[in-house]
């Protein structure tokens, strides 16, 4: 790392593309930020294979790692498998003893299984299951970070998410959550940095909160 900046990797959240990051400025004389993009999954995928194939698009040592939402479970789980510098999850859970009782209720019913996942040209069905609000205004922006619409990807995410088997949290991982989530709520998480009125969007909509307090957390 002949440039001596820190190589910091943005991952989405569930099938959205890396625009939801567009609002994020780091201070280009230490930060070199870099985008991942979710792929559609091969049969029968586990989540750790798919962060195997998703560290094979790191190309710099020891990353920081940045993961919103289903994004944070993927770094996390990327994490196990390469040296990284810090990993940081967003709108996140760090375990599946953090998820919400409606995902714990699915895991074990398989209720998961009935939504209407083939509907996910519906850009406002698919942002209640991606950002966990109903969306009327702004619909064209909503399409625009939500590109990902391929229904085995989706099924396979919700899937992925409702069985995550992490038990415990990993050491020295940094956890921000808006306080009003609707997707994990904050109740149900430990040990985070709160940011006050943050919604499961928030990457998007209080962008200004990370580029003032972001540079610090990756550098502490």
């Amino acid at each position: 790392m002949s440039d001596n900046k820190i190589h910091v990797y943005l991952m989405p959240g569930m099938a959205a593309n890396s625009s939801i990051f567009e609002g994020i400025k780091l201070p280009t004389d230490r930060f070199t930020p870099h985008t991942l993009e979710w792929f559609v999954p091969e049969k029968g995928m586990s989540i750790s294979d798919y962060a195997e194939k998703m560290c094979e698009k790191i190309e710099e040592p020891n990353p920081v790692l940045l993961g919103v939402s289903f994004g944070g479970m993927l770094v996390q789980e990327m994490a196990k498998i390469i040296p990284v510098k810090k990993v940081i999850v967003v709108s996140s859970v760090k375990s599946k003893h953090e998820l919400p009782k409606r995902m714990i209720f699915a895991k074990y019913t398989k209720a998961h299984k009935l939504l209407p996942t083939g509907l996910v040209n519906n850009v406002e069905l698919l942002a209640k299951y991606a950002f966990g609000e109903t969306v009327t205004k702004r619909l064209h922006l909503y399409e625009k970070y939500l590109s990902i619409r391929d229904k085995c990807y989706i099924d396979w995410s919700i899937d992925q998410i409702v069985n995550w088997d992490q038990e415990v949290p990993a050491e020295h991982i940094v956890h921000i959550q808006g306080e009003r989530d609707a997707v994990f709520p904050i109740t149900n998480i430990k040990d985070c940095i709160p940011v006050k009125n943050g919604t499961h969007t928030m990457i998007i909509h209080r962008a200004r909160w990370f580029n003032e307090n972001l540079p610090t957390i990756i550098l502490e």
